[in-house]
């Protein structure tokens, strides 16, 4: 398999199924909503899986003339977790004030929620009609929000809670193109085109924590989607170099200017598809699976930065328990943020218990940061997904059965670049051990379904490359993802970075945390698309060496990104 062109993303569709479409954007109603840091890399370390060709048969490279033996891995260090919390959107759309806000604050709370883990509170499109004063101030009705926006932000952090606000990159937002429900009244310039720097920073100084960025009025007037996201980005540095208040910066342009290929260290986040249930739908299984295969992007989510393919529909009207745990296992193995977009205040108990599931919650908040990649499909619909997470010999494993049968399939133990040696497996849900087995495990998963496991076995071995200029040269014995470990030094107090490219394809940021003096080195994980055979990967300032080992997968070999 080649290298993916610019501006070109390759990921074969399964063959037997279907392929999956969104609604398109209704015109009634309007869609559901969805770092850089200076320095220098001290050292690198690098450690790339590769595939192999078959099941307990590992394809090593042949060495090139600077491979070393393996050098003794660093400790691994925990890089910022995607963003759980609630978002308002999905159930209440622009049916928002003050007191419906606090009350959804309070049900977080009570429900056991933000004690899990769920911690924004993020107010979506409706919270403002598009007005401002002489000077360009965005000014608010306040019959709606008593006391300001600042009032909200203050009771939502006095339970412990981070606020989020939302804006549009456009001079009109999607309350203006998409009123909803229907009725509501537009609301022109509702937008921040023109006003990036001083909205972000109203909101901060308001003492919100996280901005969600809509592409309404972005798309509306043409304008560039990377162009456009940089120039927010900046903003909010400007912005927070006046407060001191760093706003979490989440991109919302529904995946259409392929910000996979350039959102890293410009956002946070960045939805990855259309709105996965709009105004009026019940959830389907058909819109879940839809933008989790949007949301697959592994080469881009590091150190991080987070692919979103949108809020989650657990607990809404017309889902049931099997499609909630589905979604949550989907988007656990994913990585992806977990902002629930059901209406707290009638939440049931399954429900709660499902949203706060901690060995859920632990493998999609893994510090390792990585998402998981479909490693197998022994037959068409039934696929197994693997999740590299912190420690050594750890997977979390997704077993799918997208077909209308009860099937069983099989997690095979070099699939997921561990040795056939005897490992331990835990069902995650179920929160109880199913054994410890040789080669593989083997289960029955119901029509439509998903099993979300954990696996600690024994991670294959790997060979050492080195360079004294950032440029390493790695032979692939098959095309396809594999794992790279960064080795690096950081003795400041703020993340620094790193840019990280493999050949011709796109270059991406990656956040390298302090790891506490000069001389202290920890470890940092990305996957790398790689081809077959020789492969160019550079990473900026200096790193001396890479570390390559297996990791096989029949299928496990989309080219992404590029």
């Amino acid at each position: 398999m080649r290298l993916v062109p610019r501006r070109l993303r390759l990921r074969p569709r399964l063959r037997g199924l279907p392929r999956l479409s969104r609604p398109q954007r209704p015109r009634l109603g309007r869609p559901r909503l969805g770092r850089p840091r200076p320095g220098r890399l001290a050292g690198a370390l690098l450690a790339a899986l590769l595939t192999a060709t078959g099941v307990g048969t590992v394809a090593y490279a042949a060495p090139s003339a600077d491979a070393v033996p393996t050098a003794d891995a660093a400790p691994q260090i925990d890089v910022p977790a995607a963003p759980m919390g609630w978002a308002s959107w999905n159930s209440l759309a622009s049916q928002i004030d003050y007191d419906t806000i606090k009350a959804q604050v309070d049900a977080l709370v009570s429900s056991g929620m933000a004690e899990a883990g769920y911690e924004y509170v993020n107010i979506d499109e409706g919270w403002w009609w598009g007005t401002r004063d002489s000077k360009g101030n965005i000014t608010v009705d306040t019959e709606q929000w008593p006391g300001g926006m600042k009032a909200i932000a203050d009771y939502i952090h006095s339970k412990g809670l981070k606020a989020g606000i939302y804006t549009d990159a456009g001079k009109n937002g999607c309350g203006y193109f998409y009123p909803t429900p229907p009725g509501t009244p537009p609301a022109p310039g509702s937008g921040s085109e023109g006003h990036y720097e001083q909205d972000l920073r109203a909101f901060q100084e308001w003492g919100f924590d996280y901005v969600k960025v809509d592409w309404c009025g972005g798309q509306d007037e043409g304008l560039d989607q990377e162009t456009t996201y940089r120039a927010i980005s900046e903003a909010n540095q400007a912005a927070t170099a006046v407060t001191g208040r760093r706003l979490v910066l989440s991109l919302c342009e529904w995946g259409s200017g392929r910000p996979w290929n350039w959102a890293a260290g410009v956002g946070d986040l960045w939805r990855t598809s259309t709105d996965i249930i709009y105004w009026g739908q019940t959830p389907s299984a058909t819109a879940m699976l839809s933008n989790f295969d949007q949301g697959l992007h592994p080469t881009a989510q590091h150190t991080g930065y987070y692919n979103d393919p949108d809020m989650l529909m657990v607990g809404m009207r017309g889902s049931n328990a099997t499609l909630d745990r589905t979604h949550m296992s989907l988007w656990a193995v994913s990585g992806a943020p977990l902002l629930a977009g059901n209406d707290l205040t009638t939440m049931t108990r399954q429900t709660a218990g499902t949203l706060t599931n901690p060995e859920v919650i632990a493998v999609d908040q893994d510090p390792r940061g990585l998402q998981g990649v479909k490693v197998a499909e022994a037959a068409a619909g039934l696929q197994v997904y693997a999740k590299v997470l912190s420690g050594t010999g750890k997977r979390a494993v997704l077993l799918l059965n997208r077909t209308s049968a009860a099937k069983p399939i099989t997690a095979r133990w070099t699939d997921l670049g561990l040795t056939g040696a005897p490992a331990s497996v835990r069902d995650v849900w179920k929160r109880a051990s199913v054994g410890t087995h040789s080669g593989g495990y083997t289960a029955t998963v119901p029509a439509g379904e998903a099993m979300l496991l954990t696996v600690s076995g024994t991670e294959a071995p790997g060979t050492a490359y080195q360079s004294t200029t950032g440029s390493f040269t790695v032979t692939a014995g098959t095309a396809g993802l594999k794992l790279a470990d960064i080795t690096y030094a950081n003795g400041g107090t703020a993340p620094r970075t790193a840019t990280l490219r493999v050949g011709g394809q796109y270059a991406t940021t990656l956040a390298l945390p302090p790891t506490g003096s000069p001389t202290a080195r920890r470890t940092v994980s990305v996957l790398l698309s790689l081809a077959k055979g020789a492969n160019t990967v550079t990473v900026s300032g200096g790193p001396d060496t890479i570390t390559v080992q297996d990791l096989p997968g029949t299928d496990g070999v989309q080219a992404v990104g590029g």
